[in-house]
């Protein structure tokens, strides 16, 4: 995927994030440090910061899911070259809030309705808990009721349907060359990807170096497991530049001991670690 396909997966994360707090109801009893955010965000016309300030529940939602959205991006993809790193400084009203307001050909199908995956994901995964009610431990009576699930469990099927995101391209039309749908880029196939497939119409850079252009901040400085195989392992993660290696001391008090009477003696364990980090 291209930076552009990285923002929207991003704004994947965020959105989920600000979806699933607005669903499980998140408590109102925020006016004090919605109005306080309000007040922060810069260039908001004195019409806007009345409507942000009249809805503080929807204000602190935005914030505390954007946050959720980001951490829970940065996770997923924390063994990666690309870490979601590029979504931009880990404010709750900074860069973030621009990559979750709409971008043109995010999310799923051509149309851009990623809301759509983002509701789909979590009415897939929702959860059926019961409650049984009795004399002496029957159930003669059960109620039951649909909760959401963990926001973690959310995260992995979204990082899954990025594992399986779908490569395509535009079919032009022939007179005035506008895209009129996406289709599957294999040859000789016309087949449309599925409204809830995450598409992509260019590959990825290898994000080995710093680009602004390509959003990449480089691996240089990334801790890396020398013996892994997988993405994490060093010999990925540093694109072959090689690694540096660091050694740490940790010396600490163990095996404590109480006396009679009256004091505690110890022994003094120490151990040795190495960190490793790309060139």
């Amino acid at each position: 995927m291209n930076r552009k396909a990285r923002r929207c997966l991003g704004h994947l994360f965020l959105s989920l994030g600000m979806v699933y707090l607005r669903i499980g109801g998140f408590s109102s009893v925020v006016a004090l440090g919605a109005s306080i955010i309000c007040n922060k965000i810069p260039g908001l016309a004195p019409r806007q910061r009345a409507i942000c300030q009249s809805r503080p529940d929807a204000i602190i939602v935005i914030g505390e899911g954007s946050q959720m959205g980001l951490d829970e991006c940065q996770f997923q993809f924390r063994n990666g070259r690309w870490n979601c790193s590029a979504l931009g400084e880990r404010t709750v009203f900074g860069k973030e809030l621009k990559v979750a307001s709409p971008l043109p050909g995010c999310g799923p199908g051509p149309n851009g309705n990623d809301n759509i995956l983002i509701l789909q994901i979590l009415e897939e995964n929702m959860k059926l808990e019961c409650k049984c009610h009795g004399v002496s431990g029957s159930c003669t009576t059960k109620t039951c009721w649909t909760t959401l699930p963990q926001f973690r469990e959310l995260g992995y099927v979204l990082k899954d349907k990025y594992n399986e995101a779908v490569h395509v391209e535009p079919v032009r039309a022939s007179r005035n060359k506008r895209p009129t749908f996406l289709k599957i880029k294999k040859p000789l196939s016309y087949r449309k990807p599925m409204d809830t497939d995450l598409v992509y119409i260019e590959k990825s850079p290898n994000y080995c170096e710093e680009d602004p252009v390509t959003g990449s901040v480089g691996t240089q400085g990334r801790a890396c497991n020398k013996t892994a195989p997988q993405a994490s392992g060093c010999d990925l993660m540093c694109c072959g530049r090689g690694y540096n290696t660091h050694q740490y001391a940790r010396v600490w008090q163990c095996n404590c001991k109480f006396h009679w009477c009256c004091y505690v003696k110890c022994n003094t364990c120490s151990e040795r670690t190495e960190v490793y980090t790309c060139k």
